[in-house]
């Protein structure tokens, strides 16, 4: 199939073209259950009459439905859709920049997804459903999975649909850390319980705050209860986690002044579990949290990093550079910057 591809692409680019064009569309679609041409439009920088002329064929060929709410994806598209995506990443050139990245760092999966979820809702879907998959690739029933919070681990939750008659209601989620500050949503025990119950699980919450002072840390490490869920966490066998930008993350943590100027003059430019890496991927400030150690992470049989967009591609880097991912799930914007700085690199060493 990949040999037919490459023949296409030589040979009848523009067609190649049209189907890239047609496959985003009926999958943007697809993605969003229900939506109004204007809004598809604008998401894909799309004139509405091109895109009308686009959607009148798809619906001529009974691949979508078009009615006064807006389109959805009939039962013909979504398994056009299905047949279709062991090439999709072929069509975009994504699979040989999942390679360049999973070679270079010695992962053991790269899933990289079209788009940019800073701009687009529909990638960061995406981004969230291919993060659910990853996992579930990995899931066993009677696991222990740690999760961080943010908006894409909130996405990859919602987008959680186990493979049926699997049972998982022996396995475990649990918060990687404390998140009590942060909007409900994607607060990590939030995420947490979303997760186990998608997929029948089981879940233990930890509810202490994201930062914590000396004292705080102290009182909170003899109580019988935390002590006892810190344990569980600290044996996970899988760990699904995003990767923030480090500044941003200063801010949304509300650190004080000299905090954060102390962690930009440290160089780091990413944040994870509460550690903060330059982009080298070494460890160059640390917060008082209670979860994770770093001790943990290294020891972790298997690590999920999710993250996307260009403006994270510096962080994403770093955490490669940390060296303790397994599977990485990002989208094309963030993997096309990445895979600058590895030519970079090389033409550097050479």
């Amino acid at each position: 199939m990949r040999n037919l591809l490459e023949i296409q692409k030589q040979l009848l680019p523009d067609l190649m073209e049209t189907l890239k064009r047609r496959y985003t569309i009926l999958h943007q679609i697809m993605l969003s259950d229900i939506i109004g041409r204007r809004t598809l439009a604008a998401s894909l920088n799309m004139t509405e009459r091109t895109l009308r002329a686009e959607t009148d064929l798809l619906k001529s060929q009974g691949l979508i439905e078009i009615d006064s709410v807006g389109m959805r994806t009939s039962d013909a598209g979504r398994s056009l859709l299905d047949l279709l995506e062991p090439i999709a990443k072929s069509l975009f050139g994504l699979d040989d920049l999942e390679e360049k990245i999973r070679s270079t760092y010695g992962l053991s999966k790269v899933i990289v997804v079209p788009g940019d979820c800073e701009t687009s809702p529909f990638t960061k879907r995406e981004l969230g459903r291919a993060g659910a998959k990853a996992l579930l690739s990995v899931l066993r029933s009677d696991d222990t999975i740690a999760v961080t919070g943010g908006s894409t681990l909130a996405e990859m939750a919602d987008q959680l649909t186990p493979p049926l008659p699997l049972s998982y209601k022996d396995a475990w989620f649990v918060p990687a850390r404390g998140g009590l500050g942060e909007s409900m949503e994607i607060q990590a025990n939030t995420i947490a319980s979303t997760m186990a119950k998608r997929v029948g699980a089981q879940y233990r919450l930890l509810h202490v705050p994201d930062l914590l002072g000396e004292d705080a840390y102290q009182s909170l490490a003899q109580d019988s209860n935390t002590r006892e869920i810190v344990q569980i966490i600290r044996r996970s066998r899988i760990i699904v986690h995003g990767i923030g930008d480090a500044i941003e993350m200063t801010r949304r943590r509300k650190l004080d002044e000299a905090t954060v100027l102390e962690i930009q003059e440290e160089g780091a430019v990413a944040e994870s579990f509460g550690y903060y890496f330059n982009e080298d991927g070494q460890v160059v400030h640390t917060m008082l949290t209670m979860g994770l150690r770093l001790e943990d992470i290294i020891r972790t049989e298997v690590v999920v990093g999710i993250a996307g967009g260009k403006r994270k591609s510096k962080a994403i880097h770093a955490m490669l550079r940390f060296g303790q991912e397994d599977i990485l799930v990002t989208d094309e914007a963030a993997a096309v910057e990445i895979g600058r700085e590895i030519d970079e690199h090389v033409q550097l060493v050479h």
